[in-house]
């Protein structure tokens, strides 16, 4: 570790996934030298041999499959970093991602900061780039939030010390506890700032969450929605606009 720059962690939470040597070795490709890569596998069956060139570079821990919420709490859990970030084993972080927006957070003082992002096809074509929602204030962020989720995961920094007085994700929830916790995080009074700049190239592809059970998606984010919508109308009428 390299003296006055913070320990950021990666937490890579892995199953079953054939593209998480990719993830890895964005993440090793880093910029910024003062990180550490914590694998976590969720009970996989397989691909598990992808990991292999890595092992002497990261820590890789397995536990039985609970769901993507309950690896990354593990590997947050696991985390000695000022700072953790998310990538997901069918993502990738482009090589000045931790560099970037550990500066921004550094000089900035924030507790947590979100990024734009690329996104890449199946074939390993970009389909778009700067693909982030772009919002003119955080009231309008904030209102975003009544209907869904505009923030890609990955693209979040934020310090241990936040995500742990938050509690984590709810690991009760399957695919949408990202947006539950950016939920949680903005009534505590915690701003959410975005850095205009894409650090992050998000995979779509067929066998992705997002596409195989996106009706079930929906609704959890409905109910989420729902559930939060009181607490969030207060917040947008007290937020300048």
């Amino acid at each position: 570790m390299q003296p006055g720059m913070p320990l950021v962690s990666i937490i890579i939470p892995f199953y079953n996934c054939p593209y998480v040597d990719q993830a890895i070795a964005s993440a090793l490709n880093q910029t910024y030298p003062n990180i550490e890569i914590i694998v976590i596998d969720d009970g996989s069956t397989m691909h598990q041999d992808k990991l292999a060139p890595y092992l002497n570079r990261i820590h890789y821990i397995g536990k039985a499959n609970g769901g993507t919420a309950s690896a990354l709490n593990y590997g947050m859990s696991l985390a000695t970093g000022k700072y953790v970030a998310w990538l997901s084993s069918d993502d990738q972080f482009k090589p000045t991602k931790v560099a970037h927006q550990v500066a921004y957070m550094e000089a900035t003082g924030a507790q947590i900061s979100y990024t734009d992002f690329d996104t890449l096809d199946q074939y390993y074509t970009i389909t778009v780039h700067n693909a982030s929602a772009k919002f003119p204030s955080a009231k309008a962020l904030y209102s975003s939030l009544l209907d869904g989720c505009a923030i890609n995961g990955c693209t979040i920094m934020m310090t241990k010390q936040l995500f742990i007085g938050m509690g984590g994700f709810n690991d009760r929830l399957p695919y949408t506890h990202d947006y539950e916790l950016w939920i949680r995080i903005v009534l505590a009074g915690f701003a959410l700032p975005f850095i205009n700049e894409s650090l992050t190239v998000y995979r779509t592809h067929p066998g992705m969450g997002t596409k195989k059970h996106y009706d079930t998606i929906v609704q959890e984010a409905r109910n989420i929605g729902n559930m939060y919508r009181p607490a969030l109308t207060a917040l947008i009428a007290r937020t300048p606009g």
